[in-house]
């Protein structure tokens, strides 16, 4: 018996990371619980995703574990009226139901208040969960439900309020260092060196225990729970300075040969300029998540709905499947649903990435955040909420900018153990310029004191935070960006992988071509009296009421020519492919070339036309009246109008394209001479796709699968990365690794473009991240002074170190300057 492994997967925002060895402890935390099977935390993103057994573990208890180690998970409480309860009983039902919930930390009920307040998680799990759990139990939500402290508790409003309050900090402490800075200069001051030193203290004091109380706080908890971590460099470092300055200060005797100078100037302007990099780095990170920030607010809030006769304005959590919602000119369409009634130019572009507005008619699909254009019309609600398109997106953006890159992986070992290695090199240093420092060169200041700013320099100037950003960063923009752009891109490992694309192998139907059959041609014989448009409308006139492919598309030929199809009568449909009637006063038919032969009729006259719509790719329909073939429909699947210049443009990125088709191989190969492409696999059927590509991948090729998501599933799984084309469906969004919200053909290129410019970014911040560690802490510990008497002081050391992460940041922000190369030829 096998068993089936059950696995939830959650996301969860984490506060109170300092650093990428912070991300590391998580990890290490939450993935040795018992239930849970991975767990990966995005440093730059602020997030962990989680996969685990819920059978074993919880939400709630995953979130206490990451609590448990000194990180917040920030939430907010939500009250609401629940009508139908009774009694204690009643109570403990409900808040048992609630606290199942993924993405809830807890639930209370009061009974005599009729109200339930739950602790939970704004991102995962909300009111329209809150009404559906509790009405599987019997019971109602009021829909007068509302949040207590939910503004102040969002993302965007957490990330506004840190950044005040580093703002506030850093302007105080910017003024402040100012101050000591001026006051060390005799021309600005004049006291009695103790008065002055006590001057400097009392200045220095509010910069290093109130600017710098977050390290204080951040190394406090590290220490609670044995680890250390940027902010334990830091506190440290300024520490050193400010205390050895304050022991001189107050006790100028104890130490007399060191008594003639104290550093409050170096700690309280290390922690202006750390300050000040954090204050950069949350603004650039808050940029960085612009991209779900604007997917959300594409949600319209309320929708005209239709309840007992009446159009209503409601807000759109209570508009259920079914609803009857009316949409004006200038409207955005509140939910996914179907044209019930009128007809309309709706704008998709920011769903899609299309910038054409799309025409719709009554039964066409319209998805909910986009711009109702030009008429009125009535929808049918048919998927809301999680279900939507627009929520598939934001999760698949969520859970991208919450992955890694393999390449990552590196980073994240070393950011581990960095720390700890940071402080062992600073004490070491400390150590050797103290007591060999005379032995190796001329020192500018007694032993101690050069030791102690060397010190101070080392573990100010390491940088783990531009480690644990290199990657986050650039893939939360560079996903961000593809989002906007229509491509949905899975996660890091996606971008790595296309770096190593050799092979474009893309499906033939309605990828390459529009999938459904035209004609294309429409050929008479010369010895007949027939024309053009006469055959057309007494062949479409056949065909009317038709549900064969091939015969639709007679029907819309003759309607595009505006042709007046004709009365018909004694229909007959022919054994293999054929129509008969009377139309006219004359007995027609239309089929293809075996059924009239088989039927007895000389097809002599054709036969050589059919032929050559054969060789072309085309399939030949055969007209008769009477006893006579007079002339010929050719029928193909249109190529779509940019498909040639899109394989023109892969090839030229060095990659090679080839089609795989089901279709007979005379028809695929005429499409494929056509679009300028060598190698085709034809007559492959759908169950086969997948081992055709795994066929290709055991040549040492790297395969990129283009299909529609749905029939090409298998083969989009098998393929190094399969791609899914203009769909917004469940299935193409979990079985592919891109997905593509438009039709057009140049997005596969540009989804390319983009991963590949993204991981370039990645390849560029890792590199700086490390060339800046391994060339700025030698330095730091004085290994170039003695041939060349360079020495980093620490106010350096800090600058360099806020500037860092800094970097690194704004680096991947330049993805959001990202415009594919075709549109800027």
């Amino acid at each position: 018996m096998v068993e089936t492994l059950k696995s939830h997967h959650i996301t969860l925002p984490i506060q109170g990371m300092s650093c990428a060895s912070c991300s590391a402890r998580i990890e290490k935390k939450v993935g040795g619980m018992t239930g849970v099977q991975q767990a990966s935390v995005n440093f730059g993103a602020e997030m962990v995703a989680v996969e685990y057994d819920p059978e074993q573990t919880s939400s709630g208890q995953i979130m206490a574990a990451i609590e448990n180690i000194g990180f917040e998970v920030p939430r907010i409480k939500t009250v609401f009226p629940v009508a139908g309860m009774t009694c204690a009983s009643c109570v403990s039902r409900v808040e048992k139901k609630l606290r199942g919930l993924d993405g809830v930390w807890d639930a209370q009920v009061n009974l005599a208040s009729e109200k339930a307040t739950v602790e939970h998680l704004e991102s995962r799990v909300g009111m329209r969960d809150f009404n559906i759990a509790l009405e599987q139990i019997g019971y109602k939500v009021s829909p007068m439900a509302m949040a207590v402290g939910a503004a102040e508790d969002s993302a965007e409003q957490r990330q506004s309020q840190e950044t005040r309050r580093l703002t506030r900090k850093f302007v105080f402490s910017a003024v402040v260092s100012g101050l000591i800075m001026l006051s060390g200069m005799q021309t600005f001051i004049s006291l009695d060196p103790v008065l002055h030193n006590i001057w400097l203290l009392v200045l220095a004091t509010p910069v290093q225990f109130w600017g710098g109380w977050q390290f204080y706080k951040g190394t406090w908890t590290g220490v609670k729970h044995g680890y250390t971590d940027m902010n334990t460099l830091i506190a440290v470092g300024t520490t050193v300075a400010y205390g050895y300055s304050a022991w001189v200060t107050c006790f100028p005797s104890a130490l007399p040969s060191l008594a003639q100078g104290v550093y409050f100037d170096t700690s309280a302007m290390i922690i202006t300029l750390v300050l000040m990099g954090r204050l950069l780095e949350a603004r650039a990170k808050g940029r960085a998540s612009d991209a779900i920030r604007k997917l959300i607010g594409l949600q319209p809030k309320t929708a005209r709905v239709e309840r007992q006769g009446l159009e209503v304005d409601l807000p759109v959590a209570q508009v259920v499947v079914g609803d009857t919602i009316s949409v004006r000119p200038g409207e955005k369409i509140p939910v996914d649903g179907t044209v019930l009634a009128g007809n309309t130019t709706v704008d998709e572009s920011m769903i899609t990435g299309e910038s054409v507005p799309v025409d719709k008619i009554s039964g066409d699909d319209v998805i909910g955040a986009s711009l109702n254009r030009t008429g009125f019309f009535k929808m049918t609600a048919t998927r809301l909420g999680r279900d939507s398109v627009l929520a598939h997106i934001i999760k698949l953006v969520e859970e991208a900018q919450g992955s890694k890159a393999p390449v990552q992986r590196l980073a994240d070992r070393v950011a581990g153990i960095f720390v700890p290695i940071v402080i062992a090199l600073a004490s070491l240093a400390f150590l050797v310029w103290w007591l060999f420092g005379t032995a190796i060169t001329t020192l500018p200041t007694d032993p101690f004191l050069f030791a102690m700013m060397i010190f101070i320099s080392v573990m100010i100037i390491a940088c783990p935070c531009a480690l644990g950003l290199a990657t986050p960063t650039a893939i939360m923009v560079g996903t961000g960006k593809g989002a906007e752009l229509g491509i949905l891109i899975k996660g890091g490992e996606i971008l790595e992988q296309a770096q190593y694309l050799d092979t474009i192998l893309f499906d033939k139907t309605g990828t390459l071509t529009e999938g459904r059959p035209a004609v294309t041609d429409v050929w008479i014989d010369p010895a007949s009296k027939m024309n053009a448009d006469r055959l057309l409308t007494l062949s479409a006139s056949l065909e009317k009421g038709s549900e064969h492919p091939l015969g639709q598309a007679v029907v819309r030929e003759a309607e595009q020519r505006q042709l007046n199809l004709l009365p018909l009568s004694d229909f007959k449909a022919l054994p293999g492919f054929g129509v008969q009637a009377q139309v006219d006063g004359m007995e027609v038919a239309l089929g293809n070339l075996r059924l009239m032969v088989e039927s007895g009729y000389d097809v002599s006259a054709v036969r050589a036309q059919v032929e050559e719509f054969s060789r072309q790719g085309k399939t030949a329909l055969l007209f008769r009246v009477q006893d006579r073939v007079v002339g010929l429909l050719a029928t193909a699947d249109q190529i779509k109008p940019n498909a040639q210049s899109v394989v023109k443009e892969l090839k030229a990125r060095g990659l090679e394209v080839m089609m795989i088709t089901g279709d007979h191989a005379r028809t695929a190969q005429a499409v494929a001479e056509q679009l300028g492409i060598e190698r085709v696999l034809a007559e492959v059927l759908p169950g086969d796709k997948a081992a055709e590509v795994q066929r290709l991948i055991a040549e040492g090729r790297h395969v990129a699968m283009v299909g529609d998501g749905i029939n090409d599933a298998p083969a989009l799984a098998k393929a190094h990365i399969g791609i899914a084309m203009g769909s917004g469906s469940d299935v193409a969004m979990e079985t592919s690794d891109i997905t593509l919200m438009t039709s057009d053909l140049h997005a596969v290129g540009d989804a390319i473009e983009l991963s590949r410019k993204t991981f370039s970014k990645i390849k560029q911040n890792l590199f700086w991240a490390f060339f800046y560690n391994i060339l700025g802490i030698p330095i730091a510990a004085g290994v170039l002074f003695p041939l060349y008497g360079v020495l980093l002081q620490p106010l350096f050391a800090a600058a360099a170190m806020a500037v860092s992460s800094v970097c690194v940041v704004s680096n991947s922000l330049l993805l959001k300057r990202f415009q594919p190369s075709r549109h800027r030829a």
